[in-house]
């Protein structure tokens, strides 16, 4: 078997705007089980949405983006569904940037010899296929782009707006997180960044530039997102997965308070996970238990136990076609950021 007999079938990313699923939601509201969880998530993000001072975190942990719903996470974007981002770098760096550097994610099996797939260079992401010729393209782009920077410190975000400027001239795929992201004023932050093929292309800016490198502070990320949840006030937390992204996010309330700032509680909070609370954590603290450490205000929150890919789609394409968004307010909180530090502290006091 070629490697060319694998790679065959590309993953196709589901389109919200062409499916609505307002009828399929009101109806499981009248169900039991999950299906009123997601019905109930759904309304409470939408509620989210006509909020008119609420701002919108999206948080993205796991492999959702590969296994087709990384339309979804655009369209949100463009349709000024979510106001900032917070991810793993695998969803921002290995799968959009990735695909916007015109790669590809394919279908695939897990009932595959894996050894077969690695001397193929394979990559498998359950049963999704991905080429690591490929991927190791994505890592020396992150390296060019890192080259062409100052040496000095960057936050996550900076350097994310610096990949969405690179692709809006040499993006060669349509529709990119990263790109609409940048094109419409929507910090992403990657707490965990060099935990990607990001990692790997900063590995080798440092390399061959030891005493004259950029990097990654992962504190500034902290202070950055922080006075996003400061300029914001009211906030709300869509969460795909748990881990660092939803952790990292729900942070910023306690951050605020040693800051001095007094913020309320993230007034909205939804969780679709497979995680449970078995190891005391459910990928980061459960929505109730986040209440205690004054994180998560208890009174609209909603956890839904189900696979991402299964359940996302219905609840955004409940909200896109609702139409909610179409009144809000455009944050365009990346701008919050320009200038030195005491403009940025100006802004955040509007």
């Amino acid at each position: 078997m070629k490697k060319k007999d694998l790679l065959k079938k590309t993953v196709e990313h589901i389109d919200i705007k062409a499916i609505n699923a307002v009828e399929i939601i009101e109806a499981m509201m009248k169900m039991s089980f999950s299906a009123r969880d997601l019905a109930q998530a759904a309304e409470i993000y939408d509620r989210m949405l006509k909020e008119k001072k609420c701002a919108v975190i999206l948080t993205l942990a796991g492999s959702t983006s590969a296994a087709g719903c990384m339309q979804v996470y655009v369209d949100l974007v463009k349709n000024n569904m979510v106001d900032a981002i917070v991810a793993t770098g695998a969803s921002i760096v290995d799968m959009d940037f990735f695909e916007a550097l015109g790669f590809k994610h394919y279908q695939g099996t897990p009932f595959v010899d894996d050894k077969l797939l690695r001397s193929l260079y394979i990559d498998r992401i359950y049963d999704t296929y991905i080429s690591e010729d490929d991927l190791q393209h994505c890592d020396k782009t992150i390296k060019k782009i890192a080259d062409t920077l100052e040496a000095r410190p960057y936050s996550s975000r900076e350097f994310i707006a610096e990949m969405g400027k690179y692709l809006v001239k040499n993006s060669k795929k349509k529709d990119s997180l990263v790109q609409a992201a940048y094109e419409n004023h929507v910090p992403i932050f990657c707490p965990a960044f060099s935990d990607s093929s990001a990692g790997f292309g900063l590995v080798l800016h440092q390399v061959e530039r030891p005493d004259n490198h950029m990097s990654i502070d992962s504190v500034k990320d902290f202070l950055e997102l922080t006075n996003v949840k400061i300029k914001a006030g009211a906030t709300g937390l869509l969460m795909i997965g748990g881990g660092v992204p939803k952790n990292f996010a729900q942070d910023t309330v306690v951050c605020a308070e040693i800051m001095g700032h007094n913020v309320p509680m993230h007034k909205y909070a939804i969780q679709i996970t497979v995680a449970d609370v078995r190891d005391g954590a459910c990928s980061s603290s459960t929505l109730k238990e986040a209440n205690s450490w004054g994180k998560v205000d208890s009174s609209c929150e909603q956890m839904v136990y189900a696979e991402a890919t299964t359940v996302l789609p219905l609840l955004a394409s409940y909200a896109y076609h609702k139409g909610s968004w179409k009144g809000r307010k455009k944050w365009e909180l990346s701008k919050m950021f320009d200038g030195d530090q005491k403009t940025v502290q100006k802004k955040i006091k509007k």
